[in-house]
Parts: structure tokens; sequence; C-alpha cells
């Protein structure tokens, strides 16, 4: 067993796996294309090892730079309400592009989502496609690995459709040509939705220590939850969100700011989270805590997802989550470890602070802060919006107060809502969403699935056009890849 195994430390410990492992070349017949010690897709998938090890690929790719940050974090934080472009102003101008909704086909931000997340779905439709043919493994495990995949290539199909609506539905890694249609938004909701089923099916509701960080049942099922709420299918998000709550597995951490912390890494409140380390040698860490880090004294990061003047504005008196999701200039940094000094060149500074951590080995590159995708408030919130929907009034107020509950942690301050008028409470609700998961990359998600993007972003953005804005472009390069086969999305020809 490789020494990095034998820490029995959690996922990330040895997510640096590669999916195909070049190794030193021994081939000594100069006409021997295949170098020995070389890994191929023909002496691939042979072992339970490697079974395991195509299906960390997979999750490796959700560190990566084009899956989970800067330009991800442009398309859900900056492109909202919640957050400004931040950092220097001629810093990043794709981003203001971004932010201004100013941006077209060309613009870097959905280029590199695109692939970023299809690099992602390539990845897991090898493993799908694959581990029927690996001999000699456990078939125990190969369900679970298939259920693994399944949920990752969910969560890939997910975001885009979100983003861009109805995207190529690749199912298998090689297509015969680049000349692949759009697959409708329906099409692909309705595979998403195979594959989270799948998945429930497949995975277990935990793990051994080792595992930690894997995908189980109770994440596929609170993902499938929140594609119904998108949706609008109101009971099926009530029944499986209160499902999983029921279950008793998951229950809100004792305070809000000690999730973001390393404590809070993978604890009570966790159903999915990227998991990230910073190896002396690197190669477990991103750069999502870097590029939003402090710019200036103490030099951090890079200063961008700038918590906007609108997102401050929005808390309830008193509530304490503002406070622990912004992080000004002259504020003690949360370790305790020094004062946030800034930088003269950029107006109204202030930094994300949930994705601060603290001083790790390998530089501000090779950040450790795991990527909270899916936590147990978020679930609470889904279930409240659904049952008010259904006029389940009294059960939504009990999941939304827990949410308010952990959040006043013990202070005279954001008493419980009590109004069980419709209206009134699903305002409440979606307020409670943005003041409980401000800057964690949901925000832009939630205006356009509740048809407010216009009303919100147009007096803030007087770029946003309606019926055109809600969705990105597809990328330029991927329409001319495809030799006219994918058509733009309205607005952007």
């Amino acid at each position: 067993m490789p020494p990095i195994m034998q820490t029995m430390q959690p996922l990330y410990k040895f997510l640096v796996l590669a999916l195909l492992v070049a190794g030193a070349p021994a081939c000594t017949d100069v006409l021997d294309r295949t170098p020995q010690g070389e890994y191929t897709l023909d002496n691939f998938f042979q072992t339970e090892e490697q079974a395991v090890q195509s299906v960390n690929a997979v999750y490796n790719q959700l560190r990566s730079w084009e899956t989970h940050v800067f330009s991800f974090i442009g398309m859900t934080d900056i492109v909202s309400d919640d957050s400004d472009k931040g950092s220097t102003p001629s810093d990043g101008f794709f981003l203001q592009e971004i932010d201004q909704f100013t941006y077209a086909p060309t613009n870097v931000a959905p280029s590199t989502v695109w692939a970023g997340y299809y690099t992602g779905i390539f990845r897991a439709n090898l493993v799908i496609e694959n581990l029927p043919e690996v001999p000699a493994i456990d078939e125990s495990l190969r369900t679970r690995l298939n259920g693994e995949a399944s949920f990752l290539r969910a969560y890939f199909y997910f975001n885009l459709v979100r983003w861009f609506g109805g995207v190529p539905l690749l199912l298998e890694p090689f297509p015969t040509n680049f000349e692949i249609a759009r697959a409708s938004a329906g099409e692909v909701y309705a595979q998403i939705e195979s594959d989270l089923q799948t998945a429930i099916s497949a995975l277990p509701a935990s793990y051994a220590a080792a595992d930690i960080g894997r995908a189980t049942s109770g994440a596929a099922k609170s993902m499938l939850a929140k594609v119904a709420l998108t949706r609008g299918n109101w009971q099926r998000a009530a029944d499986l969100s209160l499902e999983v709550i029921n279950s008793g597995r998951y229950e809100l951490y004792p305070t809000f700011s000690g999730i973001f912390t390393q404590e809070g890494e993978n604890s009570s409140e966790s159903i999915f989270e990227v998991q990230a380390a910073a190896f002396e040698i690197g190669g477990g860490g991103s750069q999502y805590n870097e590029v939003q880090g402090v710019r200036g004294v103490p030099n951090l990061g890079w200063g961008f997802n700038r918590p906007s003047d609108d997102l401050a504005a929005s808390f309830e008196a008193g509530d304490p989550r503002r406070d622990a999701t912004i992080l000004y200039v002259g504020e003690v940094l949360p370790d305790g470890s020094g004062i946030v000094e800034g930088d003269p060149n950029i107006d109204g500074e202030r930094f994300n602070q949930k994705a601060f951590v603290t001083d790790h080995p390998g530089g501000n590159g090779n950040g450790p802060g795991n990527i909270r995708i899916l936590r147990y408030a978020d679930l609470l919130l889904i279930a409240a919006e659904a049952l008010n929907e259904l006029n389940r009034q009294e059960e939504a107020l009990m999941y939304l107060n827990m949410v308010r509950a952990r959040a006043r942690g013990g202070a005279n301050v954001l008493p419980d809502v009590t109004t069980t008028d419709q209206g009134e409470l699903r305002q409440a609700i979606w307020r409670e969403r943005r003041s409980e998961l401000a800057l964690e990359q949901h925000r832009w998600f939630d205006l356009v699935r509740t048809n407010r993007s216009f009303e919100v972003m147009k007096p803030l953005r007087p770029n946003f056009t309606q019926n055109k804005n809600e969705l990105f472009p597809i990328p330029q390069t991927e329409i001319d890849l495809s030799e006219g086969a994918l058509e733009q999305n309205p607005g952007y020809n």
C-alpha cells in the first residue's frame, strides 16, 4: 500500500492521482510504440486498485482551476448581487465583463468552465464505461464506484445546464465527431435525475475515515432534492429533503463561523464538499482560497470576489453572519495572526471571509480549504421552501427557524419568523438563503430559478438584458468546433 494511503486520512489525502499515470519508459525495441510502465486504455482498468484510482481522478477534477476556481466564482458570485469583481480595476478584465453583463461568447469564463466540466464528464464516462470489464473486483465496490462516478457526472451536468441551458449530452468518453448538437434542458435534467437515482441505490450512507469525502447516498438524495427545487417539483423536493433530514445523519454545526474553519470541514453539517489539502509537495490543494484572499497586507491572495455593498446591507440587524462572511480592512484575521491592511489601489476593499485559510505549505496557490458544495443548512432551507409552496407553512417555519436559531448563537437577534402567509414566508426563506449561503456560489442560481434575476440585477447592473443574461453564451470556440451543430443562446449572436 502506498505510504500516502497508510495515513488513513480523509479522501483528499490521496486524490492526487492522474487517471492515466505515465511511468518512466523502459522500452528497448524502437518499434515498440507502447513504453513499458506507461498506462494506456489497453492496460488500465485491470485491477481493483486501478478502478479506485479512476474514480479518484474524477474527484481530482473538482479542485481544478477550470472547475471550481476563477471562472466558477465569476459565474456564480460575481455575476450576482452578492459580490463585485474585486482586486484592482485593471485586473481580470474578463470578470469585469461578467460583473457588468457586457460579456460576449468569446469571454474566457464560459469557455473555461465548459472545458473543466466536460473534462470531469469525460473522466466519469470513462469510469462508467470501463468498470464492468474490470476483473477480480469486489462486486459491492464495483457498484459503489459506479455510483460515485454517476453522482459526479450528475453534478457536472447540473451546473452546466443551469449556466447554459441545454448542452451536448455526452454519455460515452469518445464521441465519434465534434458535430454534437445540444440536448434540450429537459433531456439533460432527465439524465441528471437518472444518474442521481443510480447513485442513491449504489452509495453507502457513510464511510470509514480513509474515505471521508466521497459521495454518499445522503449527498445524492440532497442533490436530487436541489434539482427538484430548481425545476419547481415541490413535492419531490420536500419528500427527498425530509427523507435526508429524518435520517438523523446530519445536524447543524454548533456555530456558523466554525463551519468555514479547518475544524468545520467534513463536520456534521457537511453533505458534500470538495476535498483539499496543502502538502509540502503540492498536488492536494486548489486556488479557490487564493483568488479570494486578502490582496495587500497580509498578502494572502488576489482580492477577487469582493462582497458587495448590496450584500452588506442585506443582513438583518445584528445578524452575526454578516461579520462571519465579510472580512474588512482593519479587522483581525479569523486565526488572530494579523490585521488586514489591504491594498490602497482597491476601492472599497473587503474580502470573502468564508474562503479564508490559515498559513499552509506550498504557497497561496496550494489552498487547503474544502469547497462546501452542499451543507445541511441548505437542505433545511430547500425543505422549507418546498413545504411552503405545498401550503405546509408550519413545517416550513420549523426548518427555517432551525437555521436562524443556529445563526443567532444565543444572542437577542434574528427572532423566529412566524408568518404563515405563503408570499411573506417565501420572501423570508429567500432572504434567509442569501444570508446563510452568501459567497458560497449559490446566489446566481437562486436568482435565476426563482425568476428574480431581472428585477434584482437590472437596478444594480443596467446592462442586464432580460431573456438573454439568465443564461451564459455557449463558448464561441465550441460552436466553431461543432461546425454549426451547436446553436447559440438567444441574444448572443
